[in-house]
């Protein structure tokens, strides 16, 4: 890459994919709701830890540093628990 612009532009075209694949996930997320009896099982922090675990693996595979992927996830993983949370009490709340 020859610019700073081409540079951010490849960002933004990255990020986009991202996005998208964010919306895939979410979709996903809320219909894992269906299946939880409680906010401990949305909670799951034997899964978080997994998945976190998971993404460490990948990334140091793929050449990202698992202390980012780590800290992406998390955040992610967070978001997405506070989203399936709402969900969840949405689904059970008369």
């Amino acid at each position: 890459m020859d610019s700073l612009s081409e540079v951010r532009a490849r960002i933004d075209a990255i990020d986009g994919d991202l996005v998208r694949l964010l919306a895939e996930r979410q979709s996903l997320v809320r219909a894992a709701a269906a299946f939880k009896a409680d906010a401990g099982a949305v909670r799951a922090p034997g899964r978080v830890e997994q998945v976190v675990a998971l993404a460490r693996e990948r990334a140091a595979s793929a050449g990202l540093s698992p202390d980012v992927a780590e800290a992406v996830w998390r955040a992610m993983i967070g978001a997405f628990i506070d989203l399936e949370l709402a969900e969840h009490a949405r689904r059970t709340t008369p």
